[in-house]
């Protein structure tokens, strides 16, 4: 790997990686995390938080919205204000590009009663839509003013809220997330219901935080709380940075690794398994789905053994979607490499992400040799045995950056990836890890 220019590294073809990887902490449990320490009323100790440049958006804006965040070498210590005492706001509360952020924040401001707040972030989050979050949240009693009643910057004025029964229109584990957070001071039994599962982080942190929440199939049903009762959260590897070593060395040739602590949450190893169903080898303990009933806390972790071996197409069916929706581009990485076809369906999320990440996807892996084609939720690669190599551009989207590097060490040229430094929102030591395991 050689760097050419400030944000442009060049990622060689690999003879081999070997070693050790550990994961960055979660990056959606981290979100999370500091958000439910701002609303505890006593103080939240944070393990394993991620720094990055997502995840420190999300402390700025709960120290502005009247929590005190203490940020020590292993650990951040957030002193909340309590369920329904955030603290009023002059001006705008900056997400940054903090998608997560966005999303899930409006939920608890909307219990804010009669205090209106005002979301703004970069020129990415202004193309990112609010629409779905303004649905249920008016519902419930909140009022919402969006740009173009769609679009960031938007303002909540909060108010005395009532519980709802909501099925979401599409599985989207952020929009269920802002509604049970809006449902923690809500009046009554508020009811999220899923057409098929999503990653289910935020219920299992409020059930550790003493929450009463029930899983009847895919709904989830929570009474409001007076308070949230946190001592400390700890955050697992992070499973879709792991996804980006497990795809680097399934494509490697005469490549072995061992990713340590990575989240073994069932709503998060979609991938793992559409890699294992393709051929690859990787090993270790996932955890089951969960049936109906009170929600368990925690998160589960595991070792994943990974290593190279051939690979044949599959078909990504939309209820694996929301079990893999990050990792989908690397999906679209190794149908180049498969033996046959590799279909994605029903990921029209990915259109909604930091980019549009289908088309660019697309855009990027055909300038770097793939037969891979667009459809309006997702795309069909022919898999043709590898990929010459190239320039990719990352477009500030920080999976996209990840993507051209593995594609670099898997092709026959190297890839120049173009805006490198976006890898930093979700996994600041990226190429510094991957160099490592070059060198062993």
């Amino acid at each position: 790997m050689s760097k050419s220019a400030a944000t442009t590294v060049r990622f060689d073809p690999a003879g081999r990686l070997k070693g050790t990887i550990v994961p960055p902490p979660d990056k959606s449990i981290s979100h999370r995390a500091a958000m439910l320490g701002a609303m505890a009323s006593e103080p939240v100790v944070i393990r394993n938080y991620l720094e990055a440049a997502d995840t420190t958006s999300t402390l700025n804006a709960m120290v502005r919205l009247g929590a005190l965040v203490e940020r020590r070498p292993d650990e951040v210590v957030i002193r909340g204000t309590g369920l329904r005492e955030a603290g009023e706001v002059d001006g705008v509360i900056d997400v940054g590009n903090a998608g997560t952020l966005m999303r899930l924040l409006p939920g608890w401001l909307a219990g804010q009663k009669d205090r209106t707040y005002t979301l703004d972030g970069d020129s990415s989050i202004r193309k990112r839509p609010v629409d779905r979050i303004a649905v249920p949240l008016r519902e419930m009693g909140a009022s919402i003013e969006a740009t173009d009643d769609r679009y960031p910057p938007f303002s909540i004025t909060g108010a005395r809220l009532r519980a709802i029964d909501y099925t979401l229109p599409v599985a989207s584990a952020q929009v269920k997330s802002c509604v049970l957070f809006a449902g923690l001071v809500a009046d009554g039994t508020t009811i999220v219901r899923e057409p098929v599962p999503s990653r289910d982080h935020t219920e299992r942190m409020l059930a550790i935080a003493g929450v009463s929440l029930r899983r009847e199939g895919n709904a989830i049903s929570l009474t409001n709380a007076d308070e949230l009762v946190l001592d400390e959260l700890t955050v697992p590897g992070d499973p879709s940075s792991a996804a980006f070593a497990i795809a680097a060395g399934v494509l490697v040739p005469k490549s072995r690794l061992l990713v340590k602590g990575s989240g073994a949450n069932w709503t998060r190893t979609g991938f793992v398994k559409i890699v294992q169903r393709m051929g690859g080898v990787v090993l270790g303990e996932l955890e089951d789905p969960q049936g109906d009933g009170p929600v368990s806390p925690g998160e589960p972790i595991t070792d994943l053994d990974v290593a190279h071996g051939p690979l044949v197409g599959t078909v990504v069916e939309p209820h694996e979607v929301p079990l893999a929706i990050d990792e989908l581009p690397l999906v679209a990485l190794l149908g180049c490499f498969a033996e046959g076809e590799t279909v994605v369906r029903g990921a029209q999320e990915l259109r909604f992400k930091e980019s549009d990440r289908i088309a660019l996807v697309v855009e990027g892996l055909r300038g770097l040799g793939a037969e891979i084609e667009a459809t309006d939720d997702g795309f069909v690669v022919t898999g043709t045995g590898g990929l010459r190599g190239g320039t990719i551009h990352s477009h500030g989207d920080h999976r996209l950056a990840m993507l051209g590097a593995v594609a670099g060490l898997a092709s026959d040229e190297g890839v120049e990836v173009v805006g490198m430094d976006a890898a930093a929102v979700s996994y600041p030591t990226f190429t510094e890890d991957f160099t490592a395991l070059l060198r062993r």
